[in-house]
Parts: structure tokens; sequence; C-alpha cells
């Protein structure tokens, strides 16, 4: 059935998720090769990240609580700093944030290297503005993320949608990344990591961005 003539649809509170692919830029292959063996040495030598891990029921290894800015640990970090750093004035502008003639500013950034059968339930960011993740290795059957439409604990009574129905219906929206992507929300947004369904580790950075 067609919206009568004299009606009109307004989409209003619009969330919005940022994608971006750098398997495109020069040098790739080699800034991936490089990323991914570090994110596995730093794995194999983070004590103190291991027993955060195990401390916290992680499923694999994060850096999350013991090398929290691996800027100033490894160049290759450096580097994809800057490229983080413009993605995320891109995001800033297409969110029409006023910032007063500032710049979001990276406060953390770590490692990830999620197991087969390991997951990362609903969560949030406090603290910060803009979250996202940068993804160094993604085997087939790997985990998407999942965002939850933050109006959900308003719902009540309202209906199921019909099969199919628009993708900016959904309770549940994924996406599922490959490696060199890079995925960019407002850090209130709940998001979780679904079920590694691979037979191999997932590798990824995570940051975040203040104000």
């Amino acid at each position: 059935m067609k919206t009568p003539a004299a009606a009109t649809i307004t989409p209003l509170f619009v969330t919005e998720i940022y994608r971006a692919d750098l398997s495109g830029e020069a040098g790739f292959e080699a800034f991936i090769e490089e990323i991914d063996d570090t994110c596995r040495a730093f794995a194999d030598d983070d004590d103190a990240g291991h027993d955060w891990c195990e401390k916290n029921a992680y499923p694999g290894y994060t850096s999350y609580g013991s090398m929290s800015n691996l800027t100033q640990y490894a160049p290759v970090f450096a580097v994809l700093k800057k490229q983080l750093d413009a993605h995320v004035h891109a995001f800033a502008e297409v969110l029409e944030y006023d910032l007063g003639g500032k710049k979001l500013k990276l406060d953390n950034i770590w490692i990830n290297i999620l197991e087969p059968g390991g997951f990362h339930s609903g969560h949030i960011h406090p603290h910060s503005v803009i979250s996202g993740t940068f993804y160094v290795a993604v085997p087939d059957k790997a985990s998407a993320l999942k965002f939850e439409d933050p109006r959900l604990m308003g719902f009540m009574n309202a209906p199921p949608r019909k099969t199919p129905h628009r993708r900016d219906h959904e309770i549940f929206a994924y996406e599922a990344p490959a490696a060199g992507t890079i995925l960019m929300w407002e850090s209130w947004l709940r998001h979780e990591v679904t079920m590694n369904q691979s037979d191999d580790v997932r590798i990824s950075v995570s940051f975040n961005y203040g104000f």
C-alpha cells in the first residue's frame, strides 16, 4: 500500500555508522602484514595483558588492560593513527558536531585477538565521543559487529517487522568487516562482537576519541 498523497514521512533521530576501506591504499599489503605481525608479537609477550584477560574472562587476548596507547609502543600504530585521525575528522563533519574549532583526540587504542568461539557481549564506550575498530585479520566465518537500536527499551508493544523490511527498520544491524575496514560509531551506541565461528583468530585494533 502506498502512502496517501497528502501524507509525508520524515526520518528522525538517525544513528549513523561510518565505514571506510584502507585496502586500496598504496602499500596496504605491507602495512597490514606489519600490523598483523606486531599484534601477534604483543600478544606473545604481554603477560600483564594475559593476566587481565584471564581475570576478566576475555576469550583470547586484548591489550585493553595493559597497553591502551599503542602509538607509544610501535611505529606502525602511529601510521594507523594518522589514517584514523582523518576519518574521525570526516565523521565528525558528517555528524555536524560543533567542536569550537578544536578536533577530537585519540584517547586510547588497543589490540583485540578473538579466539574461535569467542565473542564480546553488548557494551558501550563511556566518556568517549567516537569509537571504532580497524580490522587486521578477518578469516571466513569470523565475527560480525552487531549494533543495537538505541530505542530498543522503548518499543514495548511494537509488532514485529515484515520480512523483508528496510535495513533502517532493523532492531539489530550487522556489519561484516574485512581486513582493512574501519568502522566507527558514536560511543553511546550499544554494540557487540558476535561469536567467532572461524577456525582462526580474528584480529582488530579498537580505539576511542574524546573531546
